[in-house]
This record gives structure tokens, sequence and C-alpha cells, in this order.
């Protein structure tokens, strides 16, 4: 990538996730036989719909094999968290202490340890969910202590402007938490993940560290902005 030339940066430590709402099922599939393995989305039902039907599809399709991710970047509702943990790897949006709880009980209910992100809301938008800066080391606390989770990261979106640069005092917000908690050296949390960037952004994300991006019209309809 470019942007990780810019910085010095191994493309390799940077994680594109395509991310496939409103995507057909062989929209998904044609993206895993392109040699991307990270699947993001949005809406808990609509991913595991696309899911039963890749597994259904037959040994030719990877879509749940282990070099498959599956990743939820949207919004999880409580009333959706059974579903949710038992098909992905890596849950991004944690917003609460409330929804972590259900996540950690229905984890340990089928002996599973959820991997985590915390959503923050770094751009302080009453439109947007995520942990208020403030409020996050007190919660991380709490939220690291629960049993059936590990808190691997934070995750962020930025206000839609654009113009990517202005998305970069946000990134570097974000990268700034997670350097706080990292040092509080708590059990069960280890925040070494940063996702942050979306196709109109991304560059500016990886130029300020991310290690997830979330692209969608950049992986299916190959747009840059």
């Amino acid at each position: 990538m470019a942007a990780c030339a810019r910085v010095g940066r191994d493309p390799g430590r940077v994680t594109v996730v395509a991310v496939a709402k409103t995507r057909t099922s062989r929209e998904v599939e044609e993206a895993l036989e392109a040699g991307i393995s990270d699947i993001g989305e949005n809406r808990v039902q609509e991913a595991v719909l696309k899911y039963r039907q890749l597994l259904g599809a037959g040994q030719n399709v990877p879509a749940v094999s282990g070099n498959t991710n599956w990743h939820l970047v949207g919004h999880l509702q409580t009333n959706k968290v059974k579903e949710a943990v038992a098909i992905f790897d890596l849950i991004h949006s944690v917003d609460s202490l409330r929804l972590a709880r259900k996540i950690d009980r229905e984890a340990g209910r089928i002996k599973k340890v959820q991997r985590i992100l915390l959503e923050v809301n770094v751009s302080g938008e009453a439109s947007k969910c995520g942990f208020a800066a403030g409020d996050l080391s007190v919660s991380v606390k709490d939220i690291s202590g629960l049993t059936n989770l590990r808190v691997c990261g934070l995750m962020t979106v930025t206000p839609i402007t654009g113009n990517p640069e202005h998305s970069r005092g946000y990134f570097k917000a974000l990268k700034g938490l997670r350097d706080n908690i990292d040092a509080l050296g708590l059990t069960g949390c280890r925040p070494g993940i940063l996702s942050m960037g979306m196709t109109g952004d991304f560059e500016v994300a990886i130029e300020e560290g991310a290690d997830i991006v979330r692209l969608g019209r950049a992986i299916f309809e190959g747009q840059n902005a």
C-alpha cells in the first residue's frame, strides 16, 4: 500500500476487512476467491444469512474455513448477541458495559472467549455510538475483568466530511487512548488493535497507525473515495 510506504509500515501488518453490507453471498464468495480473508458485516441477521449460505455452498468456498475471519463492524443490539457470538471472530462495536456483560454471558454459555474492540466516539457526535473518550479508562477496567472476553483494541467511526485530512486528528486521538489503556496493564486486555479508516480516509488512518481498515466500496466497487 502506498500509505504504508509513506510512513515505513509493513503492509502485512494492516488487515483489510471487506465490508459486505448489502452485498450478495456471491459477491462475498468472489472476494474470498480473490484472496480476501476478512469479511465485515454491519447487521447480524444479514451476516448469519450469508454465513449459512456460504457454509452450504460446499468445500470449495472458504467462507467458514480457518483462514477466514468474520468481523461485526456495525452496532450490536443486545437481542442479537447470541447470534453474533456464534459466528463472529471479532466484534468491533462494543459500546457499553451492559453489552459487554451480555456478550460475556453468551460466550461463556458456548465456552468461547470472544475477542472484542471497544467503540469510542472520539468526535463526540450525538448521532454516533461509542464510549466517550473521558469514560473509557473506567469502563475498560470493568470490561477487562469479564472472564469470557478479550479486549483486543479500539474502534472508531469518524465524521464524513469528504476530506480525509479531517479524520487525522480523530485517528491520533484514538491511538493516544489506546496507548493510555495499554499502560494500565489490565488482565484480559491487550489493546493493540486500532480499527479505524474506511474507503474515504483509510490511507490517512494507515499513516496514523491503523491495524484494521474497513473497506466496502473500495473492495466491491473499486472506489477510492
